[in-house]
Parts: structure tokens; sequence; C-alpha cells
């Protein structure tokens, strides 16, 4: 499927700012920070005193626990498993690849969906079919029923994209046209088949409805992290495109703040201990899926896949980690310590792409609406 394949960034293409390791806080060896100018002669003097030298020496060892603790501490809150830092990754420009239908389809695509809602939804009881139906849903808790919503919505929002940016014709390599090029549009029949109540026994205009959720569970994190991602650099090396993109964000947090709250976290995982222990589920079942996601055989689904996925992951972490404390507003607290939540740069960078395509779901529903009338 040559329509899977990724394009690459070259290592001239990148931004400076993505070129190292770049922090907004930047780590500096304090023991030599601290031992220039009239400082370093200080400590000198003091070194004299044996009662007053501390030894300031961190074994090499010492510093890989304390790294192994830090990341113990960081995957509790983790929804989503991340990639490695191995050196092999590749940076990846999304406008080079957009999300579109590639040709994937069959056993292997229905596979991963298919184990994701059979063995990592929560499900009620005795029910054998892959997609739960809508009004079985009652008689699950809220949170199982959230859950489940949104693992829907995501599916739907991604059949929706296929659908709308579909492969309506193929031209292969001929002696004219040497790389061969597709012709992408929408399908509304394709449309029709993915939620029209004659196929879907019904259930179309649920998985639709679930789209609409996933969107304000979206929302309300966005909000909530808003006081957050105003703080962040969005360093890329290009002064310019720095202060435009800090400038967007600013603007879209502020128009983002004007709606009403439509997804209400606080209602969910009340009860103490037993809350506790579902909420611990509700991460990890949701951790699974993001693992199953690495399954997809085509390399552009997975690439989208993936980072929706991560998007979604956020999402949740900033709405149900234990260390997401709140200011008077219902918004993240911005002290920085251990005890409380941060995010990522791949996290809001895949938070905001992720609600960027389902922005752009909801809007396909539309432009579809007026081809099938």
């Amino acid at each position: 499927m040559r329509y899977c394949q990724v394009e690459s960034c070259q290592l001239d293409d990148l931004p400076i700012g993505l070129k190292g390791n770049h922090h907004s806080l930047v780590d500096e060896d304090m023991s030599i920070k601290y031992m220039e100018g009239p400082q370093q002669e200080e400590c000198e003097e003091a070194m004299q005193d044996e009662l007053g030298y501390i030894n300031t020496t961190i074994s090499a060892a010492a510093m890989e626990d304390f790294a192994l603790w830090q990341a113990h501490d960081d995957i509790q809150d983790m929804y989503c498993t991340l990639p490695d830092d191995d050196g092999e990754a590749e940076y990846v420009d999304l406008s080079l690849n957009p999300e579109r239908y590639t040709g994937y389809k069959g056993p292997s695509a229905n596979r991963v969906w298919n184990t994701i809602y059979m063995e990592n939804c929560f499900r009620p009881k005795n029910l054998f079919e892959v997609y739960t139906i809508s009004a079985k849903l009652t008689g699950m808790c809220l949170e199982k029923r959230a859950f489940y919503r949104a693992i829907s919505g995501l599916h739907t929002s991604i059949n929706i994209h296929l659908s709308a940016q579909y492969l309506l014709s193929d031209k292969r390599s001929t002696f004219l046209n040497p790389c061969g090029t597709g012709f992408w549009g929408p399908n509304a029949e394709e449309f029709e088949r993915k939620f029209g109540p004659k196929y879907t026994k019904g259930e179309g205009t649920q998985w639709l409805r679930n789209l609409y959720f996933l969107y304000l569970l979206e929302l309300r994190a966005l909000q909530k992290a808003a006081p957050l991602l105003k703080q962040v650099e969005y360093y890329t090396g290009n002064d310019k495109e720095d202060e435009t993109t800090r400038l967007a964000v600013h603007n879209f947090l502020g128009i983002i703040k004007k709606f009403p709250q439509q997804f209400n976290e606080h209602t969910m995982f009340l009860g103490g201990q037993q809350a506790q222990k579902l909420k611990e589920e509700f991460r990890l079942h949701f951790r699974n899926v993001s693992t199953i996601m690495d399954c997809v055989g085509c390399d552009k689904c997975r690439l989208w896949g993936k980072l929706q996925i991560q998007g979604l992951g956020t999402a949740l972490k900033i709405l149900f980690s234990n260390k997401a404390r709140t200011n008077g507003y219902n918004e993240l607290s911005t002290t920085v310590n251990k005890h409380t939540l941060q995010l990522e740069r791949s996290e809001i960078v895949a938070l905001f792409n992720a609600f960027g395509r389902l922005s752009t779901s909801i809007y396909e529903i539309e432009k579809f609406r007026k081809l099938l009338r």
C-alpha cells in the first residue's frame, strides 16, 4: 500500500529548537553554577574546615536511581505508552502526511478495533457483539459509559476523516507521471455505509453523538489546562513564528474560556478507595488501547491513530490525574513541583492536534449532511 508510507523530515528541515533537547528550564550542572566568582572563593575557604565541609558529589549509580524514581512517578500519570527516546525516532511534518484513506482495510484493520472494543472497553455482561448497543450502556456506571463513548467518539472521528478524504482515483506510475498520484475527496456513500441506520442497525446516530461527547471532553481539558498552556514557550528557534504561535494559543484559549462547561469531571470517580481503584483500571485500560495502536499495519494510519490517542490520553490525564490541583477558577495550578501536574511537549502537541481533528470531523459532518440531502 504505497499511500501508507510516511514522509519524514530531513534534519535540515527541522526548526532549530527541535534539533536538541530544548527546555524552558535549562538543565545546568549546579556544582559548576555555584562555583563561580566570589562563591567559589567562599566555598574553597569553607572546605578548609572539615566540620563545615559537605560532600555534594552524587554517584552515577545514585543519579541513575533518581532517574528511575522520576520515571516511575511520571508513569503513574500516563494514560499512553510513549515511545522510547532511543535516538531512532524520526520527525514528521503532519502537513506532508495528511490523514486520509490509504487503502488500508480488511482483517488487519478490523482486528485492531475489534481488540479495542472486545478486550479493552468496559462492556455490559453477556454482550458478544463487537460494538456495544447504546441501549445497553444504561446498565453501566457513569465512568465506564464515559470510557466507551470516548473510544467510540474517536473511532467515529477517524472514520469521518477517511470518508471525507477518500481515495477516489488512483493514478499509477507511468512514464509521464513516474511518481503516480491519487485524488482524494468526500465519499458520501462511504459515510452512509459507516453511519447510516440501514448499515449500522440504527447505531450510527449514537456514534455521531459520541463524537460530540468526546469533543466536549477535550474542550473541558483545554479549558482546565489553560493557565499551564499559556506559560509554555512554544519554542522552535524562529522568534517571529514563536510569537505568532503564542498569540494564537492565547487567543484560542480565550475563546474556549467563554464556552459553558458541558463536561464535569468532578461527577466521576466518587466514593473513596473503590473509586480510586476504578480510576486506575480506567487508566490502565486506556494505556492498553494506546499499545494496541502500535499493531496498525499502515504507517500513516498508525501515525494519526497514535497521535489522536495520545491527545485523548493527555486530556484524560488533565481531567483525572490525582496531581491535577486546581485554582479558584477550576483551572490547573501553575505551581511547579513534584505534587502538581506537568505536561510534556509531545503531550501538548498531541492535545492540540487531537482537538483539531475532532473539530474537523464535526465540520465534515455538516458537509456530508448537505451532500446526502
